[in-house]
């Protein structure tokens, strides 16, 4: 039977970024923004992508396309907040709907930063941002984003930052929509709740006390990700800021408590 990968992290600078990152990863010594969870060479892509990202500054405004529209796989994704200063926020869609006309002018003129949804969130939430939703995340924030594996990325506006932008592809495919805001989580039975569930993946948190267990049933694309705690899969031992792949059935226990998010493609 195959045994659980655990996935390697792939710290990534960013401008936005942050030095301290524990108790995920340690300090870095350069502004670190993103850690993407990866396979090694040789192994099959995968077809869901994990990152945590930590934030000092606003990102880019962006949107991204579905499948087929730029590519065989769009970009749906989801946030799970794991650390929020007070009065982070992030943007999801329009404070009110607006016309294409508008949001073409908006991004030219900076607009787009007042139309936008701007919601204060705190840890533990949830939100799901499917393809065309326009979005932003804000500064002093930690979060783990599940999406499928494609870096198609239509940037609307950075804020004067000189990167490209990609207004002539964003703007005709962007939800010009309010969007509902937090995700609201089904319970699955104690300690275990349904996050998200859409096409291209379903993720579900659970908390478990120390000595609990769970028995993972096969699933494609199964991922988990341990937010806080430790324990094993099957023998291995896992702890906060780890991704593990499990290609097979496998027991989870935590050993001291855990809260982890499993995600997979239904």
């Amino acid at each position: 039977m195959p045994k659980p990968i655990r996935l390697t992290p792939s710290l990534r600078e960013r401008v936005w970024g942050r030095t301290r990152l524990a108790p995920w990863f340690q300090n870095a010594a350069k502004p670190t923004g993103e850690a993407w969870y990866l396979l090694e060479p040789g192994l099959p892509e995968l077809p869901l992508l994990v990152k945590l990202l930590f934030t000092t500054e606003r990102l880019s405004v962006q949107v991204h396309p579905d499948d087929g529209e730029d590519g065989p796989r769009g970009k749906s994704e989801m946030w799970h907040i794991m650390d929020a200063e007070p009065g982070a926020t992030i943007a999801l869609g329009f404070r009110q709907p607006i016309n294409r006309e508008r949001l073409w002018d908006a991004t030219r003129t900076g607009e787009i930063e007042a139309l936008l949804n701007w919601v204060p969130v705190k840890p533990g939430e949830t939100y799901f941002t499917p393809a065309h939703t326009v979005h932003a995340i804000g500064a002093g924030i930690v979060l783990c984003e599940i999406q499928q594996n494609s870096d198609v990325t239509y940037r609307l506006w950075d804020y004067g930052r000189p990167r490209e932008m990609h207004v002539d592809k964003g703007v005709p495919i962007a939800d010009l929509g309010v969007h509902p805001g937090a995700a609201h989580p089904v319970a699955l039975g104690e300690g275990r709740e349904e996050l998200v569930r859409c096409r291209h993946f379903v993720t579900e948190l659970l908390r478990m006390r120390p000595g609990d267990t769970f028995a993972a049933t096969p699933q494609d694309c199964q991922l988990w990700i341990c937010l806080a705690g430790a324990g094993t899969i099957e023998s291995e031992a896992f702890q906060a800021g780890e991704v593990w792949w499990l290609p097979a059935a496998a027991e989870v226990r935590a050993e001291a408590g855990a809260r982890l998010l499993r995600t997979y493609v239904p």
